[in-house]
């Protein structure tokens, strides 16, 4: 009796002191925010954030999943549209109607059930090397890119182990289509097209504004703003640049959830708010390369160098469900294989 009373008494003592409540947030290995806005959350919330790294955002969503029945995480950050469906079909997530939501973006919330709540935007797109075509024109259309000449130049991901290369394969189906996607995809390979593993080997290894021999790279209209700004000073206006002939970019949308069984559940809300917060959102830009999905937060003055395309590639998160795997399937039977893409679908 006496212990159980000691036990009670530590615990009021605790909760009388201010002993943070721990909110465990699994996140893909991009995820950044500046470590003061940290810090003034959980000194004003009474909230310890544990941030747990999943790996790129596939393995964090098969982590999720995996573990739902017992649930290693209060929220998840980091479902783009890319997996949306397979998120929502697994059933891991808490609906939550944040009073934040009226101030996004509405072009960003693809789950109109709120199960996924939209935090940020951005654009998988092809960068070429302004000096190196600085005397000779650009491809225009998808068409051209393919020309050997093009195709020779070009760096891309492998979209069964990166985000972005998954993202450039969705925009040539938006593009072409299920009868078209893949002869571009066999073209490509027949010009000379390099494939990397993954966004870090494309674009500091293989891209040639870092030494290798590829002017034209898939990676991200931010690509030239961050150019600029880790440049601290040397560069007043970007060496890269954005190629956003019709359906070559793609648009992603990144979501946070609330995962179903959490114990937190006011606490994980709090930090829903939070991250859709006017704070967070400015923060968001310098830190993770990416536009916030809230609709009056100022964008960073560099960010004048991060191109909105007006014709970017989109398909609906259930098609790209339905189709995903296969598609990556035919394109590594095609690309990879060398296979006749008449008999890869």
């Amino acid at each position: 009796m006496r212990k159980k009373l000691l036990a009670i008494g530590l615990l009021a003592l605790g909760l009388s002191l201010g002993q943070a409540e721990e909110l465990r947030v699994l996140t893909h290995s991009s995820f950044a925010l500046s470590k003061a806005l940290i810090q003034k959350f959980e000194r004003e919330t009474g909230i310890k954030l544990r941030f747990i790294e999943g790996g790129d955002a596939g393995e964090t969503l098969n982590k999720a999943i995996l573990t739902k029945d017992a649930p290693i995480a209060d929220v998840l950050f980091g479902v783009d549209n890319t997996f949306l469906s397979r998120a929502l079909e697994a059933g891991i997530f808490e609906p939550y109607v944040s009073p934040e939501v009226r101030n996004l973006r509405s072009e960003t919330i693809l789950d109109p059930t709120l199960h996924a709540i939209p935090v940020d935007y951005g654009y998988v797109a092809l960068n070429y090397d302004k000096d190196y075509f600085k005397d000779q024109p650009l491809p225009t259309t998808f068409a051209k890119l393919a020309d050997p000449k093009f195709a020779r130049l070009l760096v891309v991901e492998n979209p069964a182990t990166s985000s972005p290369g998954l993202a450039f394969l969705l925009a040539t189906v938006s593009a072409f289509g299920e009868d078209g996607y893949l002869e571009f995809w066999a073209r490509l390979r027949d010009g000379g097209v390099r494939v990397a593993k993954g966004w870090s080997e494309a674009y500091f290894a293989a891209f040639t504004r870092y030494g290798g021999d590829r002017p034209l790279v898939v990676s991200y209209t931010t690509s030239p703003a961050a150019e600029v700004y880790f440049s601290e000073g040397k560069y007043k206006e970007p060496h890269t640049g954005n190629l956003l002939f019709p359906k070559s970019s793609f648009f992603q949308v990144e979501f946070v959830g609330i995962l179903k069984g959490t114990k937190h559940r006011k606490a994980a809300e709090r930090f829903v708010d939070w991250l859709l917060s006017k704070e967070v959102q400015e923060d968001i830009p310098l830190n993770m390369w990416v536009f916030p999905a809230r609709r009056d937060a100022r964008l960073p003055e560099v960010f004048r160098f991060a191109e909105v395309p007006t014709q970017p590639a989109k398909l609906a998160p259930d098609a790209i469900a339905r189709n995903r795997e296969r598609w990556i399937r035919a394109w590594t039977a095609v690309v990879l294989k060398g296979q006749d893409p008449r008999n890869a679908r």
